[in-house]
């Protein structure tokens, strides 16, 4: 998007004005947004920009227990590299690096995602058994929902759900 007022650089200031319900809109280059006086190079120098990386290692720091993780040198033997590197740069070194670093990472994916597990979308033709396995979780909290509420009858026919599916799987 270009900038409103000089039509020549690239809009970076994105300025929502509303006054008494009505809104007005302009986007601004940098240099524009100073000569209207919208941008304050006092507040915005100290600005920095927001990444990924900081979040994370900024979450790292408030979690129970991560403290006392950190005092070990822990280290990927595949990669190389450190937990206080990831920390620092906010990514793991490689796909071994999830193992080296579970104890200190599970308390973060928990906290960032609701589980350790995925529970996004599967592949049709390589989430056969994921999807087999999800089937049989969800009618096994049905099932413990139907004992509580003394359906038996309903029990017994989701037990039975959830036998033939184990069979599926090789259980």
């Amino acid at each position: 998007m270009m900038c409103d007022k000089c039509k020549i650089r690239p809009a970076t200031v994105h300025y929502t004005k509303i006054v008494n319900g009505v809104k007005t809109e302009m986007h601004l280059c940098d240099q524009c947004a100073a000569e209207e006086g919208i941008l304050n190079t006092e507040v915005f120098s100290s600005f920095t920009p927001f990444s990924v990386q900081n979040l994370l290692s900024g979450l790292m720091d408030f979690l129970p227990g991560i403290e006392d993780f950190t005092k070990k040198p822990l280290k990927c033997n595949y990669c190389g590299m450190t937990y206080e590197d990831f920390k620092r740069i906010g990514r793991l070194g490689c796909s071994h690096c999830y193992t080296a670093f579970a104890e200190e990472l599970n308390p973060l994916i928990r906290r960032i995602h609701g589980s350790t597990e995925h529970r996004g979308k599967i592949p049709k033709k390589a989430g056969g058994k994921m999807r087999v396995k999800r089937q049989i979780e969800e009618l096994r909290q049905q099932l413990e929902k139907a004992i509580k509420e003394e359906a038996y009858e309903k029990a017994a026919e989701l037990r039975d759900k959830i036998r033939e599916l184990e069979k599926e799987l090789g259980k």
